[in-house]
């Protein structure tokens, strides 16, 4: 199986005079956070709002910039959340794209929307 990428657009909600900023970003199911690199964050002028640990791939731990808020629109669904900045692309993490009903279709190596909701974002809040 390759790497799965999806095209989203990502935006600084407290500047929505800014153009967004497209890209390519890595779909990974195994990681939890939206993570964007150092320039993204400048290029929207995102805040940070903290610093958070985080364990990388080879089991270290680092402190890093915890920015936001941010738009992540990808076809017809947003969410909105902070971002880890860390890493030279975007990687999409599971908590967005559970916030916006996306699955990934390893076979296809693709994101898309839930085809079982496919006009608005399902959700269970029970």
């Amino acid at each position: 199986m390759g790497l799965v990428y999806a095209e989203i657009e990502l935006s600084n909600l407290l500047a929505p005079e800014m153009q967004p900023y497209r890209t390519q970003a890595l779909a990974d199911t195994g990681a939890l956070h939206l993570c964007i690199p150092q320039h993204i964050a400048l290029q929207l002028r995102l805040k940070q709002l903290e610093e958070r640990e985080v364990i990388i791939a080879d089991g270290s731990r680092r402190m890093v910039p915890y920015v936001g808020p941010v738009k992540v629109t990808y076809k017809n669904r947003n969410c909105f959340t902070g971002a880890m900045v860390l890493g030279d692309e975007v990687l999409l993490g599971a908590i967005p794209m559970e916030d916006m009903d996306l699955i990934v279709v390893p076979a296809q190596l693709k994101v898309t929307v839930n085809p079982q909701s496919p006009n608005i974002p399902s959700s269970v809040a029970k």
